[in-house]
């Protein structure tokens, strides 16, 4: 029987220099390129297809702040060029390169928590554990 395993709080993270700064419930991630295509003069359809520049957004959701974060008084506002690290089974995906464009944000007692964080993540790349 095989077991499907899903990516938990513990497993999505907001790192900076291996610190933890904050866990995710969810998250979303989306990766586009800009393609161009090869025109050559006179033909009615493309010769060939050319790589562009490859775009990484992640919507993390649900996140809340850890411990040593709030200890430390991290600044998340002004939290520049970190990484987000989403472990799973048999490997880690982590997006570095990080830079937030959108923080939605509330609040329980005692506790702070980002209900939405978009991030644009400038490199991605995944490591076997």
């Amino acid at each position: 029987m095989a077991t499907i395993t899903f990516p938990t709080g513990s497993d999505i993270s907001i790192e900076v220099n291996g610190q933890r700064l904050a866990v995710a419930q969810s998250y979303k991630a989306r990766t586009t390129k800009e393609s161009r295509y090869v025109e050559a003069f006179g033909s009615k359809e493309p010769v060939g297809a050319v790589d562009g520049r490859v775009k990484h957004l992640l919507e993390l959701t649900r996140v809340c702040v850890t411990g040593a974060a709030l200890r430390e008084r991290v600044d998340f506002y002004a939290l520049t060029d970190f990484n987000v690290v989403i472990a799973k089974p048999d490997r880690r995906v982590i997006y570095s390169g990080c830079q937030w464009s959108e923080i939605s944000e509330a609040a329980s007692a005692g506790d702070l928590l980002f209900e939405t964080v978009t991030i644009a993540a400038s490199r991605r790349m995944e490591v076997a554990v």
